[in-house]
């Protein structure tokens, strides 16, 4: 018997197909199609935006998570996810302006403090949108932008502090959750255009909320307490940041020759 290539297994580079059987074809990975199945497929959407973005859009969603984790069926951020995006956007010069969309059922208080006082400490032009609610320690997140808009069906729910596990019952404990909550109330009229008395009327109103004291503030009265600015949407909120980024911008050396030149 003779044999055609230089071995049997299909490794010799010479090797000639036999007589009536048809030799396979390489594996080649096909790459994905442009057009609308190729990005359904990898996107999960049917269009993509053309061109780069100038406005970086974050969500808070769910329970803030602090310091211990949560279950794993609960919907959370993590604010160790949040600062690290939020650095980021501040360091990148392509990204102009920072939309948030925040729909919260409260949280961790120090985790949400910390992602409110991020969003205050930004350079950018800054707007938050609330849309379904901004609960609890979501308050404090949605007054810290520069511009703050909620949708009218949205609420927002004002109540005290609480804490979970275990709590010993010595003044120190109270003196402390005392302390935290005035961070928070300082925090909330400093970055809105509510008083401090209005505040606490609301978040020691009882009567109101099933199994707790607080108030659930639904949009037209948050921007009545001054809690927000704006009731609107996405679009209300895009068109804002968009004025804001725009008188944010430098001015062309032409239209500065334009008015009289430039200053000696």
């Amino acid at each position: 018997m003779e044999f055609i290539g230089a071995s049997m297994n299909g490794r010799g580079s010479n090797e000639e197909p036999m007589p009536g059987v048809s030799k396979p074809a390489p594996a080649v990975s096909e790459p994905v199609p442009p057009g609308p199945v190729g990005v359904l497929k990898e996107l999960g959407q049917t269009a993509v935006p053309a061109g780069e973005p100038d406005i970086f859009c974050m969500t808070i969603i769910g329970q803030i998570e602090g310091h211990f984790v949560l279950p794993p069926h609960n919907k959370t951020t993590k604010y160790e996810h949040i600062i690290p995006q939020l650095v980021a956007a501040e360091q990148n010069k392509a990204i102009k302006g920072l939309l948030i969309i925040l729909n919260t059922v409260g949280g961790d208080v120090e985790a949400g403090l910390a992602i409110a006082e991020m969003i205050a400490s930004l350079s950018k032009p800054t707007v938050t949108v609330v849309i379904g609610g901004g609960h609890s320690i979501g308050v404090p997140i949605a007054v810290a932008s520069t511009y703050s808009i909620i949708a009218e069906s949205a609420t927002m729910t004002i109540h005290p502090i609480r804490m979970n596990g275990l709590v010993i019952g010595v003044p120190q404990t109270f003196e402390y959750m005392e302390r935290m909550q005035e961070r928070m109330v300082k925090f909330v009229t400093s970055h809105s255009r509510i008083s401090e008395t209005q505040f606490k009327d609301l978040m020691f109103k009882t009567g109101e909320l099933n199994r707790d004291i607080g108030t659930a503030v639904g949009g037209a009265d948050a921007v009545k307490y001054g809690l927000m600015d704006e009731v609107g949407g996405i679009g209300a909120a895009l068109a804002h940041l968009n004025r804001m980024i725009a008188s944010a911008a430098p001015q062309p050396m032409a239209d500065k020759l334009a008015q009289g030149g430039l200053p000696q």
